[in-house]
């Protein structure tokens, strides 16, 4: 039911009080055409068209809508909340960061489509969160209307109604750098960022607190080694009486999440493929001393290069020549598909969990190309800040389980891909070169899987043949290069 409320405006030109009477319904404001205006202090005639430029301030009350969790892609229909980064009686504006969501393919930062006030919110940290229901309750602000933002404009019908549409970017930044300007009440559309495609980082938002305060950023302070006091020489040191050890814990249970879920999915559809393995060593003698070379020219490009880039585009060429490895076969295995962009996913160990984010089209990228990327993905993947977009869509996976430790392995194949590489540790180990004599060389050995449907044992060694004889002669690669 509506309610009749009175607006009171002061018209600043002629020094008389306006009382317009108009309805407010739950959804919207109706301003109807008022057919009297009193004016205090005159007698009251009728008014039919008011047209004044009128100063006003009015003030109503919000109304509370729920803020549901929208479809994030990918056939997401539950998601693990991680953390809140607001909580209730908080103040947010559009394209602020609500919470952080974790799926079974990436984390996902969710931003507040109001502005008002946090009145509730629906899930305690890693609960589950469904797509289309309730995240958090927002009161929008209430319509405000400043003394300064009247001009002259007729009066609205009661089937006449506007919105205003605030259209914005989404700021990239990472829960930490969002925390920061949180707690230093700074806006990060007000922050200029110096990352890629304009990322805020940490030294971004320190250096805009600092321009705000006219504050000179102090450097890290180092701690300080505390040495323990000396002991009295002839201190006795009292024999320690043991008690058989009590233990007190308990079994736990809880459901699996995240990536360990989609873990459980994607190995149960790999057991159905059948795999076959290979396994051989690689000299990287030439390679270590070429990097060695490479290393102060991609640092003065701020690029950290491992082994990783040149492991990647060596298979990438090979890739080219046996491109059965970069293919795909659907669920029945009636069809193959040749896939024309190299993706290679790279495996890595991080807190939430294996995961498998890929380098797009390395096929024309670049060794300190590939490095750079490699460089960010390992940095979101360090933070759990990957996106769907890097999670997605790779048709060769590597694996480098040596940085970790081991030998060899058994890689298993991530469907609908078809083969799989993992790297054991490099060691210093002796070998004969091509005049029978000893020397010290840097052994690393490979262990290939394949989809056996597909793929015969020959392709799968001429391919890693063609794949070792680049690594070991880095010079090589230059003759395949495009």
């Amino acid at each position: 039911m509506a309610a009749a409320r009175v607006l009171s405006a002061w018209n600043r030109n002629a020094r008389q009080l306006i009382w317009v009477r108009y309805f407010q319904t739950c959804s919207s404001v109706h301003v109807l055409k008022p057919k009297y205006v009193y004016f205090s202090g005159y007698p009251s005639f009728k008014y039919s068209h008011p047209h004044r430029s009128l100063k006003t301030t009015a003030v109503l009350h919000g109304q509370v809508v729920q803020f549901k969790l929208s479809d994030i892609g990918e056939g997401i229909r539950e998601v693990t909340v991680k953390e809140w980064y607001v909580k209730e009686g908080d103040t947010v504006s559009q394209f602020d960061s609500i919470c952080e969501v974790q799926s079974d393919k990436a984390s996902v930062t969710i931003t507040s489509r109001y502005d008002g006030v946090i009145k509730k919110l629906y899930y305690n940290l890693d609960e589950i969160a469904y797509v289309g229901k309730p995240l958090v309750d927002i009161e929008t602000e209430a319509l405000k209307v400043s003394e300064e933002d009247i001009v002259e404009t007729p009066a609205v019908s009661h089937d006449e109604h506007t919105h205003q549409e605030i259209k914005g970017q989404k700021t990239l930044a990472t829960p930490a750098v969002r925390r920061l300007a949180m707690e230093n009440n700074i806006k990060l559309s007000e922050v200029v960022g110096s990352g890629k495609d304009g990322r805020i980082l940490k030294e971004d938002i320190l250096n805009y607190l600092a321009k705000q305060t006219g504050a000179i950023l102090p450097p890290s302070p180092k701690a300080e080694i505390m040495l323990p006091p000396p002991k009295p020489k002839d201190r006795t040191i009292p024999i320690p009486i043991s008690k058989p050890p009590v233990f007190t814990g308990k079994d736990r249970t809880e459901p699996l999440k995240g990536f360990q879920k989609a873990m459980v999915k994607t190995m149960t559809a790999a057991l159905k493929i059948p795999h076959f393995g290979y396994c051989d060593e690689v000299d990287l003698t030439e390679l270590i001393k070429f990097r060695e070379e490479l290393k102060p020219i991609a640092f003065a490009r701020g690029i950290k290069l491992s082994f990783m880039p040149f492991f990647l585009k060596a298979a990438s060429l090979g890739l080219l020549q046996f491109p059965i490895l970069n293919a795909s076969v659907d669920e029945a295995c009636q069809n193959i598909t040749y896939k024309a962009s190299h993706n290679i996913g790279i495996a890595m160990d991080t807190e939430q969990g294996l995961i498998v984010p890929n380098v797009k089209n390395v096929q024309i990228c670049s060794i300190f190309e590939v490095a750079t990327e490699l460089n960010r993905l390992q940095q979101l993947g360090s933070t759990g800040q990957l996106g769907t977009t890097d999670l997605t869509g790779g048709t060769f996976t590597l694996s480098n389980i040596g940085s970790i430790g081991g030998t060899y392995a058994k890689p298993v194949i991530v469907p609908p891909e078809v083969a799989i590489g993992a790297f054991g540790s490099i060691k210093a180990l002796p070998r004969f070169n091509q005049k029978g004599e000893v020397y010290k060389a840097q052994i690393m050995n490979v262990s290939w899987s394949a989809d056996h449907r597909v793929i015969d044992g020959a392709t799968m060694s001429r391919f890693s043949n063609l794949w070792k004889s680049y690594l070991e002669n880095p010079a090589f690669m230059l003759l395949d290069l495009k």
